[in-house]
């Protein structure tokens, strides 16, 4: 092994220990927290936990065996399985954490209408459709053989080693990542930046009652 793969090794493994102590500490608090189970978000939470907590056991220790070995972990039918199971989750968790934002910024933004808007059956049917999303493009992949190791990623995911469907390939990897991530990152950008104006909003509220409040304890203040 060469030094960038010693230390890409290296970065993997603190990125699973990282990624285990944070997500089982979440399961930890969602599981002893009375209060967040109550609330609407803790569904979507608990979905973008399993998910990273699967990716961490399942794909992230065979990637660090892939940068290692140089080569797929297992016979082609468990990479397989395993590039299924990534493409699956990793989208999964990109749209929980945009689900989650939208929740976010309906209980900013519209606070009084929040629990009319947001039910536990909207997120339920959210989640719903994040799963069949999610689970329709490895679908896809699998059927068609798209999935295998990738060399460049050391690990099981979307692969074409047939030059006569690379078009083919192309597209299907373009509209899975727009539809999957850019999307995802569409919504977390606009969902946040109203967030931050109502937060701006009410600073700057703050700010007059708060000079307002001192100029009032001038007057009266006794001289």
């Amino acid at each position: 092994m060469s030094i960038w793969e010693v230390i890409l090794a290296f970065l993997v493994v603190v990125l699973i220990l990282v990624s285990l102590l944070s997500n089982v500490l979440v399961l930890i608090c969602f599981l002893y927290s009375a209060d967040i189970r109550k609330q609407v978000p803790g569904l979507f939470i608990l979905n973008l936990t399993f998910s990273n907590l699967l990716m961490t056991v399942l794909n992230m220790p065979l990637t660090l065996a892939g940068i290692i070995y140089k080569n797929q972990p297992g016979g082609d039918q468990f990479c397989h399985m395993v590039g299924f199971l990534e493409t699956f989750l990793t989208t999964n968790s990109m749209l929980s954490m945009a689900a989650l934002s939208i929740d976010r910024w309906i209980a900013v933004v519209f606070p009084l209408s929040y629990h009319s808007k947001m039910r536990y059956k909207d997120a339920a049917l959210i989640l719903s459709y994040t799963w069949l999303h999610s689970v329709s493009f490895p679908i896809v992949a699998a059927s068609l053989s798209w999935v295998g190791f990738h060399h460049l990623y050391a690990s099981c995911t979307l692969c074409n080693k047939r030059s006569e469907e690379r078009t083919q390939f192309v597209i299907f990897t373009g509209v899975f990542h727009i539809l999957s991530f850019l999307l995802s990152l569409i919504v977390l950008c606009f969902t946040y930046l109203k967030v931050l104006k109502v937060a701006r909003f009410h600073c700057k509220r703050i700010d007059v009652i708060t000079m307002q409040t001192l100029v009032l304890l001038v007057d009266i203040h006794p001289r």
